[in-house]
């Protein structure tokens, strides 16, 4: 149930009338008339901007089209109210029952309540983390991976079909610097004193692998140049690292549906066949790039290339695919990972990057749209930074890993649940601050503390009118009870939970569960808070069942919504604190 799509679809009935009675033009154009929450709560509970979108194409003046359909809709019994403001705004009270039949009809929906079809079954492949197999996960990937995690899920909740997919990039050099490493380790397991050039890596990580190597294969690669034993180090030391990155992600609660070697594409055509699909479209051509900004003609040496026309899908310039050396640029693997994603039939890409990929975004949507002739949309979401901080000190290194604070160290200092919900309390293009002492805290100030309580809450109270052998799992018949503006205020926020779903998912954000989640528990606290002066607002009214019943029917709903949105975000909903 989507009460603002009920009262929009109201509101467009009410313009057909108008139409048909002569007082608009028929044929208008609704797409653009929005009911949405006020910006101001005293305005009232949902406003239209029906008049002021139709003014125009209608010739008629705003508040002329405002008192005509605020007449039509006065006679629906939802409709408390309706009242112009300024130059053709309209905005509606809904009737005390209207609310009350939300209520019970979120009750009845519960688990499915904001669930919606928005989706259509629409194939989404969410290409998230993708970090390089060299070691485990550190604090910048955990924000990528809980993004991408929540807005799959997200997605899910809105009837798309979703496909999580974690590209492996295990065809370049930083590959190559990994099994270097772990030979150091293998021969460090076999007694001998070694030293990390710069450029490797020391972390701790490895021992166990090295040592597992030196197991598996013996002595049989000690004093053995780099060709005998690199590629089978490499593969060895790749596979280590996804074992160790899988138990990183699932340490979080993530799981992935697909895992996409970028070594795949190589010498199985794949490239070529890519390629060759721009060619067919004279895509390809061999030319010379102008300078880069910054650059003059007297230290830039202009050269023949081979080009994709990236500019005719909007890219600033055309870019290389093949070396001078006639290899592959690092574009044309990800091109064939993109045309191989178009080719399994998905209707939309989405890609969520690191902040330092920013210059990687419009050629990656120019080769998606020529690949697929403009039909699968790619979205590419950049990740700021995460600075982890305890008190006032960046805490930038880890034992673990040699030089950087691991995923798993967050998850062992606060627990997976507050590492997922904090991430998201800040937009994706936004820099977040992690402060290890703040999401302990329980206070206000700790958004995922604040959430929990007002659920762990509304379940003490739960159980306790059940040892009082009062019904807290049926809808009462009669909600009349619920009858005080505040308690109206906490209904009505509860109806914007299916609108709000689906803006979040149409503008790929999880980060507005996270938002709506913390005002939905502001504004239960804030019910709780004054039933403490006024105790005809408490939840449970001694020697009244009939009245608390209908109050905790009211919790219930809240609780509902709560245990929705944190299941959207991947964070338990606890009962007890």
């Amino acid at each position: 149930m989507n009460f603002f799509a009920d009262i929009r679809a109201l509101v467009i009935d009410s313009l057909t009338t108008l139409s048909a009675e002569g007082a608009l033009p028929e044929g208008l154009e609704t797409g653009n008339v929005t009911v949405e929450p006020p910006r101001d709560p005293a305005h009232g509970d949902m406003a239209t901007n029906a008049a002021m979108v139709l003014a125009k194409p209608a010739g008629k003046k705003p508040r002329d089209i405002a008192e005509a359909l605020a007449s039509h809709l006065r006679s629906d019994p939802r409709i408390a109210s309706a009242e112009v403001a300024g130059p053709g705004f309209l905005n509606l009270r809904l009737s005390p029952d209207s609310w009350r039949d939300l209520l019970r009809a979120m009750l009845s929906e519960a688990a499915l309540y904001g669930r919606s079809t928005l989706g259509q079954g629409r194939r989404v492949n969410v290409e998230f983390v993708s970090a390089n197999p060299t070691g485990p996960m550190h604090v910048g990937h955990t924000r990528g991976a809980v993004f991408g995690d929540a807005l799959a899920s997200l997605l899910d909740f809105t009837g798309h079909e979703v496909t999580r997919e974690y590209y492996i990039n295990d065809g370049g050099a930083q590959v190559d610097v990994l099994a270097r490493s772990v030979y150091l380790r293998y021969l460090e397991a076999h007694g001998q004193t070694v030293a990390f050039e710069e450029g490797t890596y020391p972390g701790d990580y490895l021992i166990p692998v090295g040592a597992a190597l030196a197991e598996e294969v013996g002595e049989q690669w000690i004093d053995q140049p780099e060709a005998v034993w690199l590629e089978e180090i490499r593969d060895y030391a790749t596979d280590a690292m996804m074992d160790l990155i899988r138990a990183d992600l699932a340490a979080l609660g993530v799981e992935m549906d697909v895992f996409y070697s970028e070594k795949s594409l190589y010498s199985t055509g794949q490239i070529e066949a890519a390629i060759a699909t721009l060619k067919d479209k004279g895509l390809i051509y061999e030319g010379v790039l102008d300078p880069p900004k910054g650059k003059t003609p007297e230290d830039w040496e202009p050269r023949e290339q081979t080009l994709f026309k990236s500019t005719d899908y909007g890219d600033d310039v055309d870019r290389p695919i093949m070396k001078s050396d006639g290899g592959w640029t690092y574009f044309a693997p990800d091109i064939a990972y993109h045309h191989d994603k178009v080719s399994r039939g998905f209707d939309e890409l989405i890609d969520i990057f690191g902040a330092d990929h920013g210059g990687y975004v419009k050629r990656m949507k120019a080769a998606v749209a020529a690949l697929s002739g403009g039909r699968v949309p790619l979205d590419i979401k950049l990740m700021q930074l995460v600075k982890l901080k305890r008190g006032d000190q960046d805490l930038k290194m880890s034992k673990r890993a040699g030089t950087f604070v691991t995923l798993r160290d967050v998850v062992e200092m606060v627990g997976a649940d507050v590492t997922r919900f904090v991430m998201l309390t800040r937009k994706n293009d936004a820099p977040l601050d992690f402060v290890v002492d703040k999401v302990l805290e329980q206070s206000k100030d700790n958004p995922v503390w604040y959430v929990q309580y007002a659920h762990a809450r509304i379940h003490s109270v739960l159980r306790k009118a059940a040892e009082a052998g009062l019904p807290t799992s049926e809808t009462p018949a009669d909600l009349s009870a619920i009858a005080d503006p505040a308690e109206f205020a906490l209904v009505a926020k509860l109806a914007e939970w299916p609108r709000l779903v689906e803006i979040a998912a149409e503008a790929h954000e999880p980060h507005r569960i996270a938002f709506y989640l913390y005002d939905l528990a502001s504004e239960f606290h804030a019910l709780w808070n004054k039933g403490n002066a006024e105790p005809h607002l408490r939840f449970v009214q001694e020697g009244d069942p009939a009245t608390t019943a209908a109050k905790l029917a009211l919790l219930r709903g809240v609780a509902i919504v709560i245990s929705n949105g944190l299941g959207i975000l991947g964070v338990t909903p606890v009962e007890k604190m």
